[in-house]
């Protein structure tokens, strides 16, 4: 990786994709021929919406009235007292619908709703991005069809169910290890088949450009509230849990040109390091290409995705956002892991210290400071803290019944 200060400062990271989508050297637009007429389309819908006056209301209007934004900064009293650190929670969980995820499900079908797509489909891994937009989809009278690794679906049924009763089609995908990375094949299936009346609602900073630029922006929302909620504060570092990377990228945005700020993604450790038993693809990865993006992907020596596993379905996939990939190779982000006994002990932590139940998404991040906290004593540091836990509950209780019986 790259730390060269003098390179970061001569490019504005606030917004640093150049040409064709690429951030640095990754990212781009890896596409079959049948998707450039509607990627080509989606990029200047994009551009023009970013000044279009009447979607801009919009969706400042349904991110108040109808997500609950601005959502609160909140210190963690109890929590850093006990390990000797301010932290900040950023409460991105108290969205509608229990994670960020809506910021992004409400730009992007608003957009396609702009441009007369009646039709959404999307992927979905712990199903909070599943449960957003079908949620935005009951709102402004789209279809909605959600596919969903049938692996996923077992461990995430609560979340099954809610995309069910707001009138979503869930799709049960049985190929592969069923979880995300096969989600998102048969959502890229589908779009290549019905682009002319569907918008594929790509649920994190991945896939072909504009996907990652798009993301971002709707969850830019994020960093900026931060910025201004810290007020006089000075934080020493802003920490997320990272699987595709939306809700980190969405955080880190404001703070990317203040080098007095760490920025700290969190991967998924799982069960180790060995092939096949995470999703750290900061650590283990290498360069490559998955789903239209250029990026660091787990892969085989001959270039085959490898399996990965995650006790979080969220962060369950093989690759990561062109945006990450690019901020590590410049050194301005650090990427560590926290395996699922962390991101477990994370998740007891919070709810007995604070009365707040993580996502298991959250938690790494929450299991990794808890876990360094004695490299960090003193220091500032806020967390986004991306969803809640209610989803996860019975996957956590069949998780320490394992480790009981262990």
């Amino acid at each position: 990786m790259r730390n060269n200060a003098e390179y970061l400062n001569k490019i504005d990271l606030n917004n640093f994709h150049g040409k064709n989508g690429y951030y640095g050297s990754f990212g781009g637009c890896f596409i079959p021929e049948i998707l450039h007429k509607p990627i080509a389309e989606l990029k200047q819908q994009f551009t023009d919406a970013k000044t279009d006056d009447t979607f801009q209301n919009d969706l400042n209007k349904y991110l108040h009235d109808y997500c609950g934004r601005p959502t609160p900064l909140y210190f963690a009293r109890q929590l850093s007292e006990m390990l000797g650190l301010k932290i900040y929670l950023k409460r991105e969980d108290l969205l509608h619908t229990g994670a960020h995820k809506i910021n992004n499900a409400m730009g992007q079908c608003l957009l396609a709703k702009h441009i007369g797509k009646k039709r959404i489909i999307c992927e979905t891994g712990a199903g909070q991005h599943g449960v957003a937009t079908a949620s935005v989809c009951a709102l402004l009278g789209l279809q909605c069809v959600v596919y969903m690794g049938a692996l996923d679906m077992a461990r995430q049924q609560p979340n099954v169910l809610r995309m069910r009763l707001l009138g979503a089609e869930v799709v049960a995908v049985q190929q592969g290890a069923k979880t995300l990375k096969e989600a998102v094949n048969e959502a890229m299936r589908d779009w290549s088949a019905n682009a002319d009346d569907t918008h594929y609602c790509l649920g994190s900073a991945l896939g072909p450009a504009p996907f990652p630029e798009m993301v971002a922006y709707f969850h830019r929302v994020i960093g900026e509230e931060v910025l201004t909620q810290l007020g006089d504060i000075k934080p020493d570092a802003l920490m997320a849990c990272v699987g595709g990377g939306s809700n980190a990228i969405g955080l880190f945005q404001s703070f990317i040109n203040d080098h007095s700020v760490r920025l700290i993604g969190v991967e998924a450790g799982g069960l180790s390091l060995a092939e096949g038993q995470h999703a750290a693809r900061m650590q283990t990865g290498a360069v490559g290409v998955l789903h239209g993006s250029k990026t660091y992907v787990l892969q085989t020596k001959d270039g085959q995705t490898q399996q990965t596993h995650s006790i979080s379905a969220g962060l369950d996939y093989p690759a990561i956002s062109p945006q990450h990939a690019c901020l590590a190779d410049l050194g301005r982000a650090e990427y560590v892991v926290a395996d699922d006994k962390m991101a477990l002990n994370g998740f007891e932590v919070l709810a007995k210290t604070e009365g707040i139940i993580p996502a298991l998404e959250s938690s790494h991040a929450l299991g990794y400071i808890i876990s360094n906290a004695k490299e960090m004593q003193n220091q500032t540091v806020v967390i986004n803290l991306s969803g809640r836990g209610d989803k996860d509950l019975s996957h956590y209780e069949q998780s320490k019944n394992k480790e009981t019986k262990a």
